[in-house]
């Protein structure tokens, strides 16, 4: 079972490594606001996929895979709010991230005061951003049930897997968070950080029209 496990894990590590729009998300947070805005985010990335994990332990993400109905309208809501993230990266450029609702961050100034608005912003971009994106429900739902160590109830095993999959999600990021942290004064430099915007909206864009093509 140990030898099962280690495989499985090695498998879900490689799967984490591969940017996507976790990456771009939490690189914008990072940059914008600071190593506690990142840290937040991803903390909201945990929690969405954990949410994941327990609908697939129960089953409902099963449904949700195999509703060719369900699907479409969730996948065109995540592929939405990803290109909204990105349309306002490109609207603004090296601007803070505004407000305190889920597509932003909160009040102007230094991302490692940490507190209120901007906290629950970053907080809700990380958890929406995974929570609408239903290839989570495949990716568990056709790949764990696989992956899950022989010797154990599929259930419990399962949702090990989920367990594993988050901790290595949070630490891969949080990783990342921590080294762009450490460059964040040359990221917040007015011309690179414009630049870096343009990037990041245009790779949340094109990770929307992904979602929503697929």
């Amino acid at each position: 079972m140990l030898t099962a496990l280690l495989g499985a894990t090695g498998v879900l590590a490689l799967l984490t490594l591969v940017p996507g729009p976790d990456m771009a998300i939490v690189t914008r947070r990072a940059v914008t606001r600071g190593r506690g805005d990142g840290l937040r985010t991803v903390a909201g990335i945990a929690v969405g996929l954990l949410i994941w994990g327990a609908l697939t332990v129960a089953g409902l993400a099963a449904l949700l895979a195999a509703s060719a109905e369900v699907y479409l309208v969730v996948k065109i809501a995540g592929a939405a709010y990803l290109c909204l993230l990105g349309i306002r990266s490109l609207l603004r450029p090296g601007a803070e991230p505004a407000g305190g609702g889920a597509v932003g961050g909160g009040a102007t100034g230094s991302g490692a005061a940490g507190g209120g608005a901007a906290g629950g912003g970053a907080w809700r971009t990380g958890l929406v951003a995974n929570v609408l994106n239903p290839k989570i429900a495949v990716f568990y739902t056709g790949l764990l049930p696989a992956l899950a160590p022989p010797g154990l109830r599929p259930a419990v095993g399962m949702a090990l897997l989920v367990l594993v999959h988050v901790l290595l999600t949070v630490v891969w990021l949080g990783t990342y968070v921590y080294v762009l942290s450490r460059a964040r004064r040359f990221f917040a430099r007015p011309r690179v950080r414009r630049g870096l915007d343009r990037v990041t909206g245009v790779v949340l864009i094109g990770f929307g029209v992904r979602v929503a093509a697929t």
